[in-house]
């Protein structure tokens, strides 16, 4: 792995940088992307720095993608924030410029790049951001650069609910409020949802299949997404829904896609799920991660896993 000081002389190199990160972006996907640009512009106002990917309606408030041609990559530093492996990066063209860094608080299964550096003990990719602002004098943290870093915590901690949350999580989340950033607006905005998703939950909960071990499943299907003429991003926002049941441990939401297949997600309060992500199509944290499923009996199938995931685990005592 590389340390934060060549990743610094790469940027300082490159006249041409291409950030990019994965494919349905959550909010520190798109913090870590917009905070690193927005720091290396403030230090370098003469060099081009461009946004990849494709724009997400419901977070256009935290950040827009820019157009990036096939000549933008011609010599340019890309780099990747807060995307595991290669398949999830969102512009096929990442390995279309000159140098590539990977920067990343995911396990480091694919290990692309020139230079990479990975945390996985960090709680987002926006908290090692702000760690590398931290460590390289050139770099400053701004106002303009904390929003979107404190957004992407927030993000990725749940509002500093979740297990990755540490002091150190806390300590940089205080250094951006010291700077006058507006949290109850990113609080706010985060917050919000449509009256379609507030139904969308309560359908939910009526489907929400609870086994006695404590493991869940519900699918949203297309038959639903278009009784409540809601899109697909606006499906996948209630993934932390079931964990507020106090009977739930651990579950799969599976979202029906275009072609039929599904979106899965896994959430677990303890039992780690992240193998069973891998083992469809998938992976991620060891308590939140993402696969695929190509049918209802696939998601049957981990539906079953992970009932014996959850029964192994309070078996052991953990």
């Amino acid at each position: 792995m590389n340390s934060f000081s060549e990743i610094a002389q790469s940027i300082k190199e490159y006249d041409k940088i291409i950030i990019l990160r994965h494919t349905n972006p959550d909010p520190d996907a798109l913090g870590s992307q917009r905070g690193l640009a927005n720091a290396i512009k403030e230090a370098y106002p003469e060099k081009s720095v461009l946004l990849g990917g494709n724009n997400v309606e419901g977070l256009k408030w935290l950040s827009t993608m820019d157009e990036v041609s096939d000549d933008n990559f011609k010599d340019a530093l890309v780099i990747v924030t807060d995307t595991a492996n290669t398949e999830r990066i969102d512009d096929d063209r990442y390995n279309n410029g000159k140098f590539l860094i990977k920067i990343d608080h995911h396990p480091n299964d694919d290990q692309y790049g020139d230079q990479l550096f990975v945390n996985t003990d960090a709680s987002s990719s926006s908290e090692i951001i702000a760690d590398l602002i931290a460590e390289v004098s050139d770099l400053k943290l701004t106002k303009n650069v904390a929003y979107y870093l404190y957004a992407g915590i927030v993000g990725d901690t749940g509002r500093f609910l979740y297990p990755a949350t540490t002091q150190h999580t806390m300590n940089v989340a205080g250094e951006f409020l010291a700077l006058g950033i507006d949290a109850k607006d990113i609080n706010i905005k985060m917050n919000e949802i449509t009256l379609a998703q507030a139904k969308l939950q309560g359908e939910l909960f009526n489907r929400l299949k609870i086994d006695e071990s404590g493991a869940a499943v519900a699918v949203i299907d297309q038959a639903l997404i278009d009784k409540l003429n809601i899109t697909r991003e606006q499906a996948n926002s209630v993934v932390s829904t079931p964990g507020r049941l106090h009977e739930v441990h651990a579950w799969l939401e599976a979202v029906e896609k275009d072609d039929g297949t599904f979106r899965m997600h896994l959430r677990s309060q303890g039992p780690i799920i992240n193998e069973l992500a891998k083992e469809h199509n998938g992976g991620g944290h060891p308590l939140a991660s993402g696969a695929d499923a190509k049918d209802l009996a696939e998601v049957e199938e981990m539906f079953q896993e992970l009932i014996q995931i959850v029964n192994d685990y309070y078996k052991k005592g953990e």
